[in-house]
């Protein structure tokens, strides 16, 4: 089971938080998750199609990472395990703005 993970991060914050995410997050994220990848957006407008095609208000998502997991169970633990710990508490301390992210979306996917 996948967890597929969409944030749409502040864009007046966002080169701080490639930066943080490239030098901090990232590399201890794969160290102790099995990280499928890790993408953030590229400054090319999404193309949005299909029979009933709709605005987002905030537009798509300019982060998004997966992360593969053996359950739902396991994801849960995971999650209290690894962002619970004391070396992301200390990656999260130097977060350029936490309160940056204006929406979270966790989605669970099985690969086919």
């Amino acid at each position: 089971m996948d967890e597929i993970r969409s944030y749409h991060y502040d864009p007046a914050e966002f080169e701080a938080y490639k930066q943080w995410a490239l030098e901090e997050a990232v590399p201890f994220l794969k160290a102790n998750l099995n990280i499928i990848g890790f993408w953030v957006d590229a400054g090319i407008p999404a193309e949005v199609s299909g029979k009933s095609p709709s605005a987002m208000e905030l537009g798509s998502a300019n982060i998004t990472w997966i992360i593969r997991w053996d359950s739902k169970e396991a994801r849960d633990e995971g999650h209290k395990t690894v962002f619970g710990g004391a070396g992301w508490q200390d990656i999260w301390s130097r977060h350029p703005n936490a309160d940056g992210y204006l929406q979270l979306e966790a989605r669970f996917a099985n690969e086919i």
